[in-house]
């Protein structure tokens, strides 16, 4: 007997995730693609859309036979944007998107994308792009609720609105519901359920990042990266970070030894790695500083050190960050009594409770780690009618995966250790102010 299904599609920097939900929200089947590098840049801030769309049969036909899939939605990681004719994407790595509004990012990849390939490279977001090549209707623009549509990117439809069904092409079978949905942060929110004042979540992934609910109005956000939640009334402040997993990938790569075993290792180092700091500035800093340029660094080495230690700072150093996040909305006067962590982060105990520990709040970790894809399989109910619309419910008209916690075990050497951490990125962005302006003044020298 077959299982009738919505499914969710998170494309991701590094795979494509797929979630399989039933009209109880229970998770059927999950499925992962192989990394993908074919056909991108070394620093995958270019995308040949293709590889995507080569991909998404797969990762759907992986989540099993016995399921009769009613609707898809597509979601993923942002800001991206795909030129309409299919030449190229660029990513949120790309340089000319580097602002910390992702509205202007978008504006900035779109000016690129026309300048290289003219008017027939009209800008879309990625998932109505896949989505208008699977049957869906072209030229539309998935609109997450109370956020103004973007010029140029297609006549404006709602987030979880049917806008087609599928025509057999790429691997997906015919007749299926084509659903738009939204960059992976909302998605992610969405099934996490981060609809009450006081949750936060950390999407965890190559990035990561802290996003933590608010009343609507009652606090001045610290900076403009806001996000409305899918609950009128409540919006998430915070931000994104950008390595805290590529970091450990690019350790995982030094050391040439396996992630899982790394973080093995660093089970058996104390609390504080014997006074090693990283800063996991690998692709520059998001929240809260939003400083680009700035790099990776490690202090506190000694002849003794060995990757154990490292990896256990990696792991300490992704925790800081958060916190650092959280002290600086902690100082506009929001409050952070809860996170849920998700992605392949959260599969580690040791790591989501040294977040938990430093953070000195509670983790909750879903039974299902692609949460992303499972917001996504909300806006593929949501266009059958089985739940609300983003934006049109109250908090709890949506499923969510169950969750185990995590409880945290705070320890004065974490309070130095992020104290050290505030510092050192403190000086390290000073640096770059000096670079710069002696680059400049060299510059004026010249002239």
């Amino acid at each position: 007997m077959r299982t009738s299904v919505v499914a969710g599609v998170d494309i991701g920097s590094s795979a494509i995730r797929a979630a399989a939900i039933d009209r109880d929200g229970h998770v059927v089947a999950t499925s992962t693609s192989i990394p993908q590098t074919e056909g991108n840049s070394a620093a995958s801030a270019e995308i040949d859309p293709a590889v995507w769309l080569r991909r998404l049969g797969g990762v759907l036909a992986d989540l099993g036979d016995n399921l009769t899939v009613r609707a898809l939605c597509i979601g993923g990681q942002g800001p991206t944007t795909v030129a309409a004719s299919g030449e190229r994407a660029l990513t949120y790595r790309y340089p000319a998107g580097a602002h910390d509004i992702p509205v202007l990012q978008h504006a900035a990849q779109a000016e690129v994308l026309l300048g290289r390939f003219g008017e027939q490279a009209q800008p879309r977001l990625m998932w109505d792009f896949l989505l208008s090549r699977l049957g869906g209707a072209s030229g539309v623009q998935s609109v997450w609720p109370t956020m103004d549509p973007m010029p140029g990117f297609g006549t404006p439809v709602p987030v979880g609105a049917s806008v087609g069904v599928s025509s057999g092409v790429h691997g997906i079978p015919p007749g299926i519901t084509l659903v738009p949905g939204a960059n992976d942060a909302f998605l992610t929110l969405w099934g996490c359920a981060i609809d009450t004042p006081g949750l936060g979540f950390d999407p965890g992934g190559r990035s990561g990042g802290l996003g933590v609910a608010v009343a609507t109005g009652a606090h001045r956000v610290p900076t403009e990266y806001s996000l409305p939640s899918h609950v009128p009334g409540v919006q998430i402040v915070g931000g994104p970070v950008a390595s805290h997993g590529a970091m450990l990938e690019w350790w995982a790569g030094v050391a040439g030894r396996r992630i899982p075993d790394l973080i093995d290792s660093a089970a058996a180092v104390p609390p504080g790695s014997h006074g090693v700091i990283v800063l996991p500035f690998l692709e520059g800093e998001r929240a809260p500083r939003w400083e680009p340029g700035l790099r990776a660094e490690m202090t506190g080495l000694g002849p003794d050190t060995d990757t154990a230690v490292v990896t256990r700072a990696l792991l300490e150093s992704t925790a800081y960050g958060l916190a650092h996040i959280a002290a600086s909305l902690a100082d506009q006067g929001v409050e952070l009594d809860r996170v849920v962590c998700s992605g392949s982060p959260s599969r580690s105990d040791l790591w989501t409770s040294i977040k938990a520990s430093v953070l000195g709040v509670p983790i909750d970790v879903p039974e299902c780690t692609h949460m992303a894809a499972y917001g996504a399989a909300l806006g593929a109910g949501s266009s059958l009618g089985w739940w609300p619309l983003p934006g049109e419910g109250r908090a709890g008209d949506w499923p969510t995966p169950g969750v185990r916690t995590l409880d945290p075990s705070p320890s004065p050497v974490y309070e130095e250790g992020l104290r050290r951490f505030i510092s050192l990125g403190d000086a390290a962005a000073a640096r770059l102010g000096e670079y710069s302006r002696a680059d400049r003044e060299a510059g004026r020298l010249v002239q």
